[in-house]
């Protein structure tokens, strides 16, 4: 059992050390990638992939958040007649934490899953082994791309999501909590800083390139087939989900926390 769980172990930071070097590979590529025509084109395709496509879902999801903080936090806040504070919240909630945290949910199930599939069936039906016997690198020519489009696309998504969630709230508050729409954004306006926007911005940052790093390294490691390719894709929904949640985390701290 002793030499299983070793084995177990190795096997884990071996898959963390090989996810690591498919992301600073990666990040290696990325003046090819946008000095190349049909790498550019690669990535044009990947941009519409990541933000157009999943513009409808960012859309339901930021607004119903925003609502639904709107509506929890309005409630609270009526108990102590504080009701003006309603923009306040919901501004510093969204940009701070939530708007990244679901734009990053979002990107995971949507775009995440999918780059896994697909480079997972590549993978399996020996369409990578072709690449590198073309002596073409598979992570300047299926990696690089995806990446740089979710480095980008992530914080603009995000920033989409948090305008959508502060009109949700704003929203409920004046149809539901009595709260002039003009108040709660003078609220919400007062209390938002750079500070809470730029940190915002960068966790949706790291986010995408923790979901494109995950899919990317499950999608080259499939194996076992069909079998394999529906792993490997769970596998970098759930462990993308665990990492946003952790980075958020740790970025909230590095940021927030006096030390």
């Amino acid at each position: 059992m002793r030499i299983t769980r070793e084995t177990s172990g190795e096997n884990l930071f071996s898959r963390i050390g090989r996810a690591g070097r498919l992301m600073v590979e990666s990040f290696a590529f990325a003046p090819h990638v946008l000095l190349n025509r049909d790498a550019r084109r690669t990535m044009l395709f990947q941009l519409y992939s990541t933000g157009i496509r999943t513009l409808p879902v960012i859309t339901v999801v930021g607004l119903f958040t925003g609502m639904i903080l709107g509506l929890q936090v309005g409630l609270a806040l009526r108990k102590f007649n504080q009701e003006m504070y309603l923009g306040a919240a919901v501004m510093i909630t969204l940009i701070r934490e939530m708007g990244p945290f679901v734009t990053g949910i979002c990107l995971s199930a949507c775009v995440g899953s999918a780059m896994a599939a697909e480079l997972g069936t590549m993978t399996v039906n020996d369409e990578v082994a072709a690449l590198e016997i073309m002596s073409i690198p598979p992570v300047r020519y299926l990696v690089a791309p995806r990446m740089m489009a979710l480095l980008v696309m992530s914080p603009i998504l995000a920033f989409y999501a948090c305008i959508l969630g502060v009109m949700g709230g704003g929203l409920v508050g004046y149809t539901q909590l009595n709260v002039p729409f003009a108040q709660y954004m003078a609220s919400a306006m007062s209390i938002a800083e750079l500070k809470d926007l730029f940190t915002g911005l960068l966790k949706a940052a790291v986010f995408g390139v923790v979901i494109g790093t995950v899919s990317c390294h499950e999608g080259f490691e499939t194996k076992l087939g069909a079998v394999g390719v529906g792993r490997a894709t769970q596998r970098s929904v759930i462990i993308s989900f665990l990492l946003i949640l952790m980075f958020g985390y740790m970025i909230t701290r590095l940021f927030y926390f006096d030390f």
